[in-house]
């Protein structure tokens, strides 16, 4: 049944071979996958981490600003987050082209498409209403639009909304909405506008950001006006009074086609023209449209796969590398809090998904980017107290389990980047272990702090108590690594010790589906808690009855205060990557451990749709039987991703579910904070990554038939038998072939993960 599951997983990703295909690495990209459905992608253009990533928006609700057809387009905002959940952020600046008399008399002009055009680095659409066609790319801070309007209309033009932006709603400071703080907007000359647009609160009910604008036209407008509010008047200029203001642009009859050249800022309306003038001022579309490409082919193009890989799988792989490596936004220069020449990066959305399994993916294809992305993290500490769990719009928030920036420093460190002050690093590591964040526990730091350093764990009534304490305890290994590195032995030993705190909710007698052990409740006075209140108040209060599989929100709590947030007892109690062969033993052995995972899976308790099972299906390795993770992670593939528009299972949160697949297909999964990867058998019959250091590494499989023979039997590492079931981050740098003899049943291969 397993090896039906196997060929079924190609048998939907499609059959057709690209052997003599000359396409580059970009045209395999394919923005639309995971755009519907629980994916949420961003399908407009963006440069590799981009500050600005352009799209229509389709009304002011999803989080990436795009709907499928029939939805109508409000216009096309210049700032987008990719793959999110929780409440929108971002959508300002947008733009509307319009034809006809009553253009210049409307502050709105809402079309529906007849037909739209993906593909990475450049979006276009026709609009059904007024006819005009919109073509859409960008430079990192500067988007480009070709605007050709119907032949012969005799009014053309452009709508330009400052006050734009997602998740608007009437109801006051609602949580996770963004709000209005205020948006100005000038005409300066006959074809050119700038303004700014002031937004707070959004997903992380973050303090006020400005996004800053400078828009020009390749035609004049001859005529023009402003709003604020609903009215609309002549005034060139429209100071910042509170409110929402525009301009609208008209063109000379006859101009039917109009490029818009738009800069943006955090800092300025002088450096978003800055920007424009550096990037786009002096280029066409077709230019920057092109230079986009070159820049996404020489990145993508670090990996290369077998002519053999069939067009749908090698579509699925890289734009999973794509959705990985747009977020977070490279902002350095640009951070309007400080002037510091380091390295500036926001939209971390958000590091408790990232640090899993994206960050080590940026490692391996782009180390000098995850450095700075790590020294931005730093910086951060150093300029507002705290590392980020995440970050948006210059602001950190939200925290949800640990404060996980300290796996991706630790990840760091044990692959070797230089060029990090790891000393300043651990400081910032024990500040989130030893200071509580005063109130602030939502934004930064750990909450419930003060208990789990007291007890050893966060009892219930704390919110999120089971996850804290579970990602606590990792975080508190990856402070134990960075320690030991730098020779602080009595920090390596606390922190080792406080790595275990994940045992002290474990309640070894809670059976459940025939499987005995689970993280669950306890109190501050250590009792176990067969039962939780509902809601907040006063006791007495009604209970219910709490298992491995409650799922408390939104109905019994709200969201965010559960005791497991985004994932059951029943995942969480799998999630221990830093003590694998404790969580083992305390599952009462192998043979127990092997039965507790194929209950797992088999009984429907794992939930692809979030992060914290991501390394569970590999927990076999550990058994000495990765063939079994093979099995169960092509089976999850074969289930839940394909190429189509909802082929990712669940949000892709800044392409964390796009990296766990990019991964397995390799034949890899990191262990993050760890510097070794688990071999797997790989989806494609070969693949070469070419690294930085000019090194190439390929993973080679012989004998390749994922349906007949889907099992690794036997390994060489650089022409030796290798016959480990994991290999290093040095041995893949180092440069090399990992050559992998597949067959039709397991051998037995594998069953030592480390050398002794």
């Amino acid at each position: 049944m397993r090896t039906l599951l196997i060929a079924t997983a190609l048998t939907l990703v499609g059959i057709t071979a690209a052997a003599g295909d000359n396409r580059r690495p970009s045209q395999y990209v394919d923005p639309t996958i995971g755009s519907e459905g629980l994916g949420r992608v961003f399908i407009g253009p963006s440069h590799p981490f981009g500050m600005v990533k352009p799209s229509p928006d389709c009304t002011p609700s999803p989080n990436s600003g795009w709907l499928p057809m029939p939805e109508r387009i409000d216009g096309f905002a210049q700032t987008h987050v990719s793959g999110t959940g929780g409440g929108p952020k971002y959508g300002n600046i947008l733009i509307m082209p319009f034809t006809g008399p009553d253009g210049m008399s409307s502050t709105t002009h809402y079309d529906t498409r007849a037909g739209e055009t993906v593909k990475l680095g450049y979006y276009a659409t026709r609009l059904n209403e007024s006819g005009i066609s919109v073509e859409v790319t960008t430079a990192p801070r500067a988007s480009v639009y070709r605007i050709t309007y119907p032949a012969g209309s005799e009014v053309n033009g452009l709508a330009v909304d400052a006050g734009f932006f997602l998740g608007e709603t009437p109801v006051p400071d609602a949580r996770e909405a963004q709000q209005l703080v205020g948006s100005q907007v000038e005409i300066v000359g006959d074809n050119a506008v700038q303004g700014y647009s002031r937004i707070r609160g959004g997903w992380n009910n973050g303090r006020a950001y400005t996004v800053y604008f400078y828009a020009t036209t390749s035609a004049p407008f001859v005529d023009c006006a402003t709003w604020r509010g609903d009215v609309i008047g002549s005034d060139r200029a429209r100071a910042d009074m509170g409110d929402k203001t525009g301009a609208l642009l008209r063109f000379a009859p006859g101009v039917d086609t109009v490029t818009v050249r738009i800069g943006i800022s955090f800092i300025s309306e002088l450096r978003a023209r800055h920007n424009y003038m550096q990037q786009v001022a002096a280029k066409s579309f077709d230019r920057v449209h092109s230079e986009l490409l070159d820049e996404w082919d020489s990145l993508l193009g670090r990996v290369n796969l077998a002519p053999s890989t069939p067009d749908s799988l090698r579509r699925m792989f890289y734009t999973a590398l794509y959705h990985t490596m747009i977020m977070p936004s490279d902002r350095t220069g640009e951070c309007p809090l400080w002037n510091d020449p380091t390295p500036y990066y926001d939209d971390y959305y958000a590091i408790w998904d990232t640090y899993r399994s994206s960050m080590p993916l940026i490692t391996i294809l782009d180390p000098d980017r995850q450095r700075d992305i790590v020294n931005s993290m730093l910086t951060i500490y150093r300029r507002d107290g705290y590392i980020p769990d995440a970050r948006s719009g210059n602001a950190n928030g939200r925290t949800q389990g640990g404060s996980n920036a300290d796996v991706v420093i630790a990840d760091a460190l044990v692959k070797g980047l230089d060029g990090i002050d790891y000393e300043l690093a651990l400081k910032a590591m024990l500040k989130d272990a030893e200071v509580p964040p005063g109130g602030n526990e939502e934004a930064e730091g750990r909450g419930g702090l003060r208990e789990y350093n007291e007890l050893g764990y966060i009892p219930h009534g704390i919110a999120r108590a089971g996850n804290r304490t579970v990602e606590y305890s990792l975080c508190d290994h990856a402070i134990a690594t960075v320690a030991d590195s730098l020779g602080y032995t009595d920090l390596r030993d606390l922190y080792t010790r406080r790595s275990g705190n994940w045992r002290n909710l474990w309640r070894a007698d809670y059976e459940h589906d025939g499987v005995r052990g689970f993280i669950m409740p306890r109190d501050r006075r250590g009792e176990w808690l067969d039962s939780l209140p509902f809601g907040h108040g006063p006791e007495p209060r009604p209970h219910y009855v709490y298992t491995p599989v409650t799922f408390e929100g939104p109905w019994y709590t709200p969201w965010w205060d559960m005791f497991f947030y985004e994932a059951s007892s029943w995942e969480y109690s799998l999630s221990i990557p830093h003590d694998v062969p404790g969580l083992i033993e305390a599952c009462g052995g192998p043979e127990a451990m092997e039965h507790r995972l194929d209950t797992f899976f088999d009984h429907g308790h794992f939930n692809v749709n979030n992060e914290p099972s991501f390394m569970t299906p590999c927990i076999y390795h550990w058994l000495g039987k990765p063939d079994r993770s093979s099995q169960r992670v092509h089976d999850i593939i074969a289930r839940n991703y394909n190429a189509g528009p909802a082929g990712l299972p669940g949000n892709d949160d800044s392409g964390a579910m796009s990296s766990w697949l990019a991964f397995h297909m390799l034949g890899l999964y990191p262990n993050a904070g760890h510097d070794y990867y688990l071999i797997h058998s790989p989806l494609v019959e070969w693949s070469t990554l070419s690294l930085p250091n000019d090194n190439k590494f390929t993973i080679k499989a012989i004998n390749f038939d994922s349906t007949k023979r889907p099992y690794i039997v036997g390994a060489r590492l650089n022409g030796v038998d290798y016959p480990l079931s994991t290999i290093s981050h040095r041995d893949i740098v180092n440069g090399g072939t990992l050559e992998l003899t597949m067959g039709a049943k397991p051998t037995g291969w594998g069953r030592e993960m480390f050398n002794k």
